[in-house]
């Protein structure tokens, strides 16, 4: 079993923050994480839309798609009309290869509310939780039909944010849905990394490596700051990074544990005139490739 090292393209093309990000292009954005050494991006906002144009695009840059952002609104859909919001994007994530579709409810989420505290989000009771993981199992039946699995991405902002709401989302759903892995969102989230990995290791399909500054996400939570506001003030960092404070040998151990073979994805959106992109993704990439050398996981490249 192997892992592949891939880098959303955030840092330097941030789709939520454009303005911090307006002196860097997506075409540097790829350039650099190639010369980096990593080898799969996720799909960005200012990437080509149709297929073809995304696909001859990556070739350009001799980078795979590793999956992608997948905005859902499974809570206030009915199933064909949620299949036919998708249709398009899960056509061309198959087109291209792409490992799976990284999905999360936003028909409630605040996540992209600068002038809502992230404190805010929405709670849902078990039952509720209970009754949108049936719905969302029957979505991913049909994307898995197509050949692309979902990855359910537990986000700060949303509904599925913390242990309780991750613990009943898996218990409700069926094997169809799968987990994306978040460090960072887990961490500020205020779950747990090793109870996650013990609990649904084996329903865990795609992974997203992000650090945090403690002192940062202690001053959201208490100052009642939104989600884009704990971006810009740096409430995230990539591994590596002395100012973090999460322990990644431990996930890459568990990984090499339980012979995962997917992604390994670096996704840390920080502000550019803060932290430079190239310096802090090639942070990243050689944290990772130290502490897999150190769990003997191997690495494709």
């Amino acid at each position: 079993m192997s892992v592949k090292i891939g880098i959303s393209p955030i840092a330097w093309q941030n789709d939520d923050l454009p303005d911090i990000t307006a002196a860097y292009t997506m075409e540097q954005a790829l350039e650099e994480a190639r010369e980096i050494g990593y080898v799969g991006v996720e799909r960005g906002r200012r990437m080509p839309q149709d297929t073809d144009g995304l696909k001859a695009y990556l070739q350009r840059y001799d980078i795979a798609l590793c999956g992608g952002w997948c905005s859902g609104s499974v809570m206030v859909n009915d199933l064909p009309d949620e299949i036919e919001l998708h249709r398009q994007q899960v056509e061309q994530f198959v087109a291209l290869n792409a490992p799976c579709i990284v999905f999360a409810e936003c028909s409630n989420t605040v996540q992209g509310q600068i002038g809502t505290p992230v404190n805010n989000r929405p709670k849902l009771s078990r039952d509720e939780v209970l009754g949108f993981a049936a719905k969302l199992t029957e979505l991913a039946k049909w994307m898995a039909d197509q050949g692309l699995p979902l990855s359910y991405h537990h986000h700060m902002g949303s509904m599925i944010e913390d242990q309780e709401d991750i613990d009943w989302l898996m218990e409700g759903s069926g094997p169809e849905v799968n987990l994306l892995f978040d460090t960072g969102h887990l961490v500020f989230g205020r779950a747990s990394i090793e109870e996650t990995l013990g609990k649904w290791g084996d329903r865990i399909n795609h992974v997203h490596f992000k650090d945090v500054r403690p002192d940062v996400t202690k001053m959201i939570r208490e100052q009642n700051k939104s989600f884009l506001d704990a971006v810009i003030a740096g409430a995230f960092t990539v591994p590596g990074d002395p100012d973090g404070s999460i322990d990644f040998q431990t996930v890459t151990d568990f990984l090499k544990k339980t012979d995962y073979n997917g992604w390994i994805v670096v996704e840390a959106e920080q502000d550019p005139a803060k932290a430079a992109p190239y310096e802090y993704s090639k942070m990243g990439y050689n944290h990772i490739v130290e502490i897999c050398s150190k769990s003997g996981l191997e690495i494709e490249s």
